[in-house]
């Protein structure tokens, strides 16, 4: 156990005497990254706001044209658009 200890120690680099950590910025790389990840944030919450309004449109449209047929079928001498002759 004591030689893999020796041999952990060993391996592991000192750091360097001139980095100092509170200066280290993400870089090009960490703002493209960041970007990226924004953008598609921004992407998916369209997609699903677009996706809510098409569900909340359509089930408006089915009560509309339920309540039509239940006013149809309460009304039977009332003229009927859906005959074909």
């Amino acid at each position: 156990m004591i030689s893999l200890i020796t041999v952990v120690l060993a391996v592991t680099p000192t750091p360097d005497p001139d980095f100092d950590p509170n200066t280290v910025t993400p870089g090009v790389i960490g703002f493209v990254a960041f970007f990226f990840i924004a953008v598609a944030t921004l992407l998916l919450c369209l997609d699903v706001v677009r996706r809510i309004r098409r569900t909340t449109y359509r089930a408006q449209i089915k009560e509309r044209l339920d309540a039509e047929l239940a006013v149809r079928a309460a009304d039977p001498d009332s003229p009927r658009d859906d005959k074909i002759e």
